[in-house]
């Protein structure tokens, strides 16, 4: 019996044990905060991905402090800065509205290649801009910004070889009126839509040629109603990584050093699959029946002369001389 005894005992010990451990497991597990990161891009996309894996290492890593989930949509700035979204990803030229600094990002024939964008970006220039964005109500998180792509130009009835086949074209240009007001300027008809909404833009023949890299074309099925693609490389745009500063400095600082790290990592890796898409995707999309040209980028010349001091004036001078220190003297 003193053995019966002695079993039960171990066996009462192991259940308290295993009870106990259990209500402290499920302590850990509670997150103190709950918070939501929104893009606009489908589930597909690299940064989609990339942001899944990234918040599921945060959470990891807070030990279940920091839950962080990914809504879809256009959720707004005014959300964001008031606080009642966490996170959001979002190109500068979307930004520029709230900080035009930030614009500098968009710069027509600015930046060659996604490398000076991230030495750039990496760099003085985005700490600049993250100071900018910070008197705003924003956090842009450093070394934080995903990648989209250099921007090209797909069309349906005809090819652009120079700066003057935009006279009269019809086509969507994401991005901020000084942006827009360069392909005005080339003679375009430029058109405002939201990128979800360019397919149907598209197909309906309210616009016949849209202004985005590859991955976008490739993710939103554009292709099915694009005929020309024509390599303008003609400006840049990626996804910083914004978050409300109220929310921010809401956070502990062991937090804040969990998603930092985390954010230079999988934007460190987004930037890599993105890069690796956008070069690959010639070659998918011309499979798809996409004509391919190249274009004589000269032909822009004269119109970026009488560009460049509007958009100098839109962006600022700190923003203009840290863009030349990278990319070199332009206009």
């Amino acid at each position: 019996m003193a053995e019966t005894r002695v079993t039960r005992r171990r066996v009462n010990l192991g259940l308290a044990a295993t009870g106990a451990a259990a209500i402290i497991a499920s302590r850990a597990r509670a997150a103190e905060f709950t918070l939501s990161h929104n893009h606009n891009l489908p589930v597909e996309s690299p940064l989609h991905k990339r942001a899944v894996e990234m918040w599921a290492a945060v959470k990891a890593e807070t030990q279940g402090r920091v839950d962080v989930q990914i809504t879809r949509g256009d959720a707004g700035l005014d959300k964001l800065v008031g606080g009642g979204l966490a996170f959001m990803t979002l190109a500068g030229n979307g930004l520029s509205s709230l900080v035009p600094a930030a614009d500098v990002q968009a710069t027509p024939y600015g930046f060659r290649n996604p490398a000076q964008v991230y030495a750039a970006l990496d760099g003085d220039l985005g700490a600049y801009l993250r100071e900018e964005i910070r008197t705003k109500g924003l956090y842009a998180v450093p070394g934080g910004c995903f990648e989209n792509g250099m921007h090209q130009i797909t069309s349906t009835n005809r090819p652009i070889r120079t700066a003057a086949d935009f006279q009269g074209l019809k086509i969507r240009v994401p991005g901020s009126p000084e942006y827009q007001s360069f392909f005005k300027s080339l003679g375009a008809d430029v058109h405002t839509m939201n990128l979800t909404k360019t397919y149907d833009g598209l197909k309906s023949g309210l616009v016949e040629a849209q202004d985005d890299p590859w991955d976008v074309v490739e993710l939103f099925k554009l292709y099915e109603f694009q005929k020309y693609a024509s390599v303008t490389e003609h400006s840049w745009s990626g996804y910083n990584m914004l978050a409300s500063l109220k929310v921010w400095q809401s956070l502990p600082a062991d937090m804040q050093h969990v998603i930092e790290t985390n954010t230079q990592k999988f934007a460190k890796l987004q930037r890599a699959d993105t890069d690796a898409l956008n070069l690959d995707l010639r070659a998918g999309l011309a499979k798809s029946g996409m004509i391919f040209n190249d274009v004589d980028k000269a032909s822009f010349h004269p119109a970026l002369s009488a560009f460049y001091p509007r958009w100098k004036a839109h962006i600022g001078q700190r923003a203009w001389d840290l863009l030349e220190a990278q990319v070199g003297r332009l206009g």
